[in-house]
């Protein structure tokens, strides 16, 4: 065998003990076999494993844990049976001081990648983590589907399309498990049919859960392939009776074979529109598509972190971009002179706007539209800003925004990301007039690889 890597062949099925290095940006563990890198979910660094070969690319081999031979000591039993079999449980194998030192590392790693000016001079303060890492998703988006004579549902196996069935999780509120529990005995019993994706028949395809946790209403969305959904009243009769905490039944239509979760299309089928949140001391209204992070308690942290950050004065003009529901905005409102935010989800800027009235805010405003065209707007219209403050999508900036910011070079600008990938790429750009003075990790979602962090810069 020679030792180019991409002269390495192993053939799906074999096995093969490996040493693993490190750990890669999806939690999974990474090794070497003849120079050839090996990802192994479920592995962790200094650990000597046996592993079965899934898959051989060119420039990288997938493979499935078979044993570990010697243990790590920050190795731990997972808390769910399925924690290395579903995606966003990555972690559970790994104890929590080591996972929060996982995702200062993500950020290094991604520093190291793509290179901005100084990076090897940022500061990299700790991960702050959660007293009780469980049970602290308030929404579950689960597939329904139909095994044998029993409905299921659950998240996809890595992967796959395969749905494994979930009837609990350490993860989740245990307000939502109760909820989707009783909600897939109820499509059981009135036998509803459950999406088949081979056929592309049936009629549920997903049922979305989420409460408030700190008013515990619960709304629930069912995802279905078209207009139609068979028992209906039976179904909202039972859910009335049975479950008093649900206060809002909507139905979103996703018709076909698609990658998406939802559809254009949503109705109201009983109940309010909206359940209400409370985050700090604020009333948020959520509309079934409005953007909330999954975590509350440790959204607080984050957003406390991004004010600290932003070293507020009283006298700004702050800019809320990917602004959602406002939750960011206003929850800073009373610390600066206005906020104006935007976003390109009409139902998301109609709540935020709805939210501002909802909590007596009268110096926030926010408007439907791409930040990188109503920013150069507003200034010709002579509404310059003082502050910004951006929390983007898993993909980063755009490009235009890049160039409006570097434009305008607000004073105080901070930066919630989170994906410390295109982080780090999108740093490469701004770092052309701003100086990161730290970067503050927070960890949103325990057990996953996922990493939040807030960028505090400064004019250079």
């Amino acid at each position: 065998m020679t030792n180019n890597k991409n002269d390495v062949h192993v053939n799906e099925g074999e096995q093969f003990t490996i040493q693993i290095k490190r750990m890669g940006i999806n939690g999974e563990g990474i090794g070497y076999y003849e120079r050839k890198l090996v990802f192994v979910p479920g592995a962790l660094p200094t650990e000597k494993v046996r592993v079965e070969v899934i898959i051989d690319q060119q420039n990288f081999i997938r493979a499935r844990l078979v044993e570990v031979l010697t243990k790590s000591k920050d190795r731990i039993e997972p808390i769910d049976d399925y924690a290395n079999e579903v995606g966003g449980f990555e972690l559970e194998n790994l104890a929590y001081p080591a996972q929060l030192e996982f995702k200062r590392d993500v950020i290094r790693d991604s520093l190291e990648k793509f290179k901005p000016a100084g990076y090897r001079k940022y500061k990299l303060r700790p991960t702050i983590g959660m007293n009780d890492p469980t049970h602290y998703r308030n929404k579950a988006t689960f597939q329904i589907r139909q095994d044998g004579d029993q409905i299921i549902a659950g998240l996809y196996k890595e992967r796959s399309h395969t749905v494994v069935d979930m009837k609990t999780s350490a993860l989740q509120y245990p307000l939502t498990m109760k909820v989707m529990r009783a909600i897939v005995d109820m499509i059981q019993d009135l036998k509803i049919p459950a999406y088949d994706e081979e056929k592309n028949a049936g009629i549920i395809k997903t049922v979305i859960v989420r409460a408030a946790t700190a008013t515990d209403e619960v709304q629930v969305t069912f995802v279905t392939q078209s207009q139609k959904l068979l028992k209906k009243h039976q179904l909202l009769e039972r859910i009335q009776q049975e479950l008093p905490e649900v206060v809002s039944v909507m139905q979103n239509i996703n018709p076909g074979k698609t990658p998406m979760v939802w559809g254009n299309e949503t109705i109201h089928l009983a109940g309010k529109e909206k359940i209400t949140e409370v985050l700090d001391g604020l009333k948020f209204d959520l509309s079934a598509r409005a953007f909330l992070q999954v975590n509350p308690e440790m959204t607080s942290v984050l957003y406390k972190e991004a004010f600290k950050a932003l070293d507020l004065s009283g006298k700004e003009k702050l800019v809320d971009a990917y602004s959602g529901v406002g939750t960011i905005g206003l929850s800073v409102a009373n610390q600066v002179r206005e906020v104006r935010g935007m976003d390109t989800i009409a139902d998301a800027v109609h709540d935020a706007n709805m939210n501002a009235v909802k909590n007596g805010i009268v110096n926030a405003i926010y408007e439907v539209g791409e930040a990188e065209k109503l920013l150069p707007e507003w200034i010709d219209a002579g509404w310059k800003p003082t502050a910004l403050i951006v929390d983007p999508p898993r993909t980063g900036l755009a490009d235009s925004l890049i160039e409006t910011i570097l434009d305008i070079t607000p004073k105080k600008f901070v930066y919630i990301s989170c994906n410390p990938s295109t982080l780090a790429q999108d740093l490469v750009k701004l770092s052309e007039k701003y100086q990161v003075e730290y970067i503050q990790s927070v960890d949103l979602m325990p057990q996953t690889a996922r990493c939040e962090c807030v960028v505090k810069f400064r004019k250079k």
